[in-house]
């Protein structure tokens, strides 16, 4: 992924062991946010994994962690609830806040969800909140235990089929649902909420959503995740969410930059290690990636290298014919330039002066096409294709580049 991966542990409220994995980006660090799961996933569910990718992608680091008793964490999932998880959830801020830097975002996923809501208003460096498919109360977790809900009033614990896997559920875990009461805390917690639901969640209606909503106070924004399931089990809605979620978390946290503002003097490009080609590309303040398509081994997440060549040339065409016309004076359209590139035959190459074909062998060609928008006088085509050919890019294409290359060892 987009990120380093640091596997590490903390003990939890009960001084068990809670295994986290930290994902920090390439360059650097934004901020960090803390991710909170659903009950009875772990932290590498897929919907985790992917948000962690989509963040670090934008700079955001994330840390996503496994409560007391589920996935790779110590102790007792049964000696649990809701107040003990949102415990574990302040004791991670804490580590995170003593070893790298206190979380500016809260994320979190069905109860996890509830839990981030819970902990929010004592965690002072948080700027913002995200829950996805979160419950208005957390009693609403008690309706997953069906008939198994009187045995355990009536014996005191009792063994729970959730999602396939059984768990064994306390009165202690049922008592302490019933008197949490969480949209006070929604109501009180001062930060920026942003929550995101399907409409056609089964497990966690979306009448959830709009309890959470109307209790919290403005900044607050709802989005609607169409046809996702509870678990965002299909990449595209995670992706969606986790995109969501780090552009209007961006309203509340440092400007990005990734290298420096203004001109760009070097440009820095490292493997990300997803996948064989997918990379990092840093320039100035920009966080890009360039990749290979499907068909030849990559991830198809970015422009291709040659991709990129061309967007160079197109780009730098439309600047210079933008800057011709306003410094003339010349009324023209919206500019599109379309470039498309081959190796071709030296031999093939119709356009192609004596020399170059001479030379024999296959050369790289492109082809650019000018269009204007409501058009241009047939006279004036030639002008404009004389300018293009005045584009620094056009140019350095055109000319013999030198390109220096040096070794340097970490």
């Amino acid at each position: 992924m987009n990120a380093t991966t640091i596997r590490t542990e903390f003990p939890g409220h009960t001084g068990d062991s809670l295994a986290a994995r930290l994902d920090i980006p390439a360059g650097p660090v934004r901020a960090f946010a803390l991710f909170a799961h659903c009950f009875t996933c772990s932290k590498d569910i897929l919907a985790a994994k992917n948000i962690a990718v989509e963040l670090a992608r934008v700079g955001i680091a994330v840390m996503r962690f496994d409560f007391t008793g589920l996935g790779s964490s110590k102790g007792e999932f049964s000696s649990t609830n809701f107040s003990s998880n949102a415990q574990d959830l302040l004791i991670a801020a804490d580590y995170l806040r003593t070893n790298h830097r206190a979380p500016s975002i809260l994320i979190g996923h069905s109860l996890g969800g509830a839990a981030v809501l819970a902990v929010a208003a004592d965690i002072p460096e948080v700027k913002a909140v995200a829950t996805i498919g979160a419950p208005s109360d957390v009693e609403h977790v008690l309706h997953n235990f069906h008939a198994d809900l009187a045995t355990i009033e009536e014996d005191g614990e009792a063994e729970v089929s959730l999602g396939g896997r059984p768990f064994r559920i306390e009165q202690q875990f049922v008592e302490d649902a019933r008197t949490t009461r969480l949209l006070e805390r929604v109501r009180t917690m001062k930060k920026a909420l942003m929550v995101l639901h399907s409409p056609i969640d089964q497990t966690v209606g979306v009448e959830n959503a709009g309890a959470i909503f109307t209790a919290a106070k403005h900044p607050k924004s709802f989005v609607s995740l169409d046809n996702a399931d509870h678990l965002l089990t299909r990449k595209e809605d995670a992706r969606f969410a986790a995109q969501v979620i780090a552009r209007w978390a961006g309203r509340y946290l440092p400007e990005d930059t990734p290298q420096a503002e203004g001109p760009v003097e070097t440009v820095q490009v490292t493997e990300t290690l997803e996948g064989k080609f997918q990379q990092t590309v840093f320039a100035g303040k920009h966080r890009l990636l360039a990749d290979e398509p499907a068909t030849y081994g990559g991830l198809d997440t970015g422009p291709s290298p040659y991709d990129f060549l061309s967007i160079a040339l197109g780009a730098c065409t439309g600047m210079t014919l933008r800057m011709y016309a306003e410094r003339k004076g010349i009324e023209l359209g919206r500019i599109s330039v379309n470039v498309s590139h081959a190796k071709i035959h030296a031999t093939d190459c119709t356009e192609c002066d004596d020399a170059t074909k001479a030379k024999g062998g296959r050369i790289d060609s492109f082809e650019r096409v000018i269009s204007v928008a409501g058009g241009v006088a047939p006279a004036f085509n030639d002008k404009l294709i004389e300018i293009a050919g005045k584009c620094p890019v056009h140019r350095t294409l055109e000319a013999s580049s030198n390109v220096v290359t040096r070794v340097e060892n970490d």
